[in-house]
């Protein structure tokens, strides 16, 4: 029997730590996972999907993610159920997640749209990324590395020979 699930998704609210009377740590959340599909109004819908962490993963997830961000989880669906107050069965279909990624680095959702600052293209098509605030050892100031093609304006032809390549 296999009962795998990989979903990739934003968070729609923070996630919710408990722990249990021994002390384990678990989280909550709910992500959202687009469908892959535009529905009769032509706007894509998205599944809403509850996922319980467990341990240090619980811990790490609650303190690194947050409403919106971007996260990958693998796991298993698991299905409980209880009896609520009005004496009715009630039924629980979540992901119990033994891997959560964080996609984005924190505090990397700003008012782009949602999409990372270091992504955002300039108006020259160039990447944008943020200036380094590190000091070298000198104590001046380090400016960003420089992210542009070093053959882009070459036009002189490649010398590789056949002995260089791996394959």
């Amino acid at each position: 029997m296999i009962n795998r699930v990989v979903l990739v998704g934003r968070l729609t609210k923070n996630p919710e730590l408990r722990y249990t009377p021994n002390g384990v740590a678990v989280t909550s959340f709910t992500i959202a996972v687009n469908r892959p599909f535009s529905n009769q109004q032509g706007e894509r819908d998205a599944d809403f999907i509850p996922v319980v962490v467990w341990r240090r993963q619980a811990e790490n997830a609650a303190n690194f993610l947050q409403k919106g961000s971007l996260a990958g989880v693998e796991g298993r669906i698991q299905t409980r159920s209880y009896e609520n107050n009005e004496g009715r069965r009630v039924y629980i279909t979540e992901v119990v997640a033994d891997s959560v990624q964080f996609l984005e680095p924190k505090g990397s959702r700003q008012a782009n749209n949602g999409y990372p600052a270091s992504t955002t293209p300039s108006p020259s098509g160039q990447r944008s990324y943020p200036p380094s605030n590190q000091n070298n050892r000198s104590g001046q100031h380090q400016s960003a590395p420089s992210f542009e093609d070093p053959f882009a304006n070459d036009s002189k032809p490649i010398d590789i020979n056949d002995d260089d390549l791996p394959f």
